[in-house]
């Protein structure tokens, strides 16, 4: 089996497939935490990582008992052309979950969103071109910010069932500003996209996938593991 390890910044997953059947998934608070679970990552022949945090010679030297470990980067062949222009400062997440949702739905136009840490959108042409597309705040990072660039606001614990449009508190204020903002911002980007690629593909990823699933007006597939399951496509690819 292949252990996949995607180091966010907020947390750590890892998956084991065999092949390409997603066996089981795993979320870890530190890299620590994953090498304490041994039960879990002995069961691999060989072990795949892709990262946007840290010194890799640091996670090389935490993972350095996993079998036949790797790791990705910009140099890596990969199944789909890349033209970003700066593929160096490339997000190991935004391309692996490209090429996720690609080998989902071979030759379509996709628009993957991914609602972690941050809020990425990533586009792929129906000629399997990964072309960019773009990063902002996610809906944590918001209420955070809220919080740490003023005086006197409080940080917002957030509320997935908070509907509200006329917030009648400071709370309830931040709630609607948030939450709306993040959704309108979400629909919209899609909604230019389908301008000029009608027939589009949206793809949700992400710790928010249930969130956006419930609440976006645009229709969308949910795959909550597209990054795992992009970081093996890579690994099958080069092998």
């Amino acid at each position: 089996m292949n252990l996949i390890i995607d180091i966010g910044n907020t947390r750590v997953k890892a998956a084991l497939f065999k092949e390409r059947e997603l066996v089981e998934v795993k979320t870890y608070n530190s890299l620590e935490k994953l090498t304490e679970d041994a039960a879990f990552y002995k069961q691999a022949e060989r072990c795949f990582v892709g990262s946007v945090v840290g010194d890799m010679h640091y996670t090389a030297n935490i993972l350095s008992d996993l079998k036949g470990l790797d790791f990705f980067s910009a140099a890596r062949p990969i199944p789909i052309k890349n033209l970003y222009q700066s593929t160096a400062t490339l997000g190991s997440d935004r391309l692996a979950a490209a090429i996720g949702a690609y080998s989902l739905y071979p030759q379509k136009n996709i628009l993957v969103v991914d609602a972690g840490t941050c809020l990425k959108f990533n586009f792929t042409s129906a000629n399997a071109e990964y072309l960019g597309g773009a990063i902002s705040p996610g809906l944590q990072m918001r209420f955070r910010a809220l919080k740490e660039y003023t005086d006197r606001l409080p940080l917002v614990n957030f509320d997935e069932n908070f509907e509200k449009l006329i917030g009648q508190t400071t709370e309830e204020s931040i709630l609607s500003g948030v939450i709306n903002g993040f959704l309108q911002e979400t629909d919209g980007v899609i909604n230019e996209y389908r301008k000029t690629c009608p027939d589009l593909t949206v793809v949700v990823t992400g710790g928010d996938t249930a969130f956006l699933s419930k609440r976006l007006k645009n229709s969308i597939f949910a795959h909550p593991h597209l990054v795992l399951s992009g970081l093996n496509e890579i690994l099958i690819y080069n092998s």
